[in-house]
């Protein structure tokens, strides 16, 4: 359980049991909703990531789009809907590089044009991956409710792989930009989970 979870679930409480001691119980019933909503969200399940050399998800949630761009990069872009789990981790194992916040707009996060005119933290990862030096972007995007990315790493950070590096409050979406040298195995419509299911893969994908 990601710490905000008991931050907003125990002020939640506190507000319920105000709320009991004004009034009466029932009207307190939404403060316990919400703060068994809020502990929900912040989970955070261990995860492995598989062996091989391989590029795991870094979130939850629904492949929206795989595109391809002229030089042959491929960006997956994976939307984050409000029930699944928020904690984002590493695609592959390395050395941090880069770490770029980029303020923008808060659109739905679903949508294509969020990739680039949202609000996003940019993390670069360099690691060696199937005996191939290899270069991951990903990017935490913001999206209409999501009005706060956290991120744990900065520049000079060594990860394991699928390590924790962050989160995202309350929907969100996540890009990953990888380059000629690897070959997608998800598509659109695809459900990922974050370290552990595989997105692509370096060499022949058999």
């Amino acid at each position: 359980m990601v710490i905000y979870g008991f931050y907003y679930a125990g002020a939640l409480l506190l507000g319920a049991a105000a709320v009991t001691y004004l009034l009466s119980w029932p009207y307190a019933i939404p403060f316990y909703i919400l703060a068994a909503f809020c502990l929900n969200f912040f989970r955070d399940p261990e995860r492995h990531a598989p062996s091989g050399p391989v590029a795991v998800s870094p979130a939850d949630g629904k492949v929206v789009a795989v595109k391809a761009d002229a030089a042959g990069a491929n960006r997956i872009s994976i939307f984050l809907n409000i029930f699944d789990v928020h904690v984002n981790r590493t695609p592959i194992a390395g050395k941090v590089t880069c770490v770029t916040y980029k303020k923008g707009r808060f659109l739905v996060a679903s949508k294509e044009e969020a990739s680039a005119a949202n609000e996003q933290n940019i993390i670069t990862v360099e690691g060696v991956v199937g005996g191939k030096p290899t270069r991951v972007v990903f990017k935490q995007i913001a999206g209409l409710i999501a009005r706060r990315i956290i991120c744990y790493k900065r520049a000079g950070d060594i990860l394991d792989p699928a390590e924790r590096v962050g989160l995202i409050k309350f929907g969100s979406r996540v890009d990953v930009v990888l380059g000629p040298e690897w070959i997608v195995t998800v598509k659109a419509g695809e459900h990922v989970a974050a370290g552990s299911s595989v997105i692509a893969r370096i060499g022949d994908p058999a």
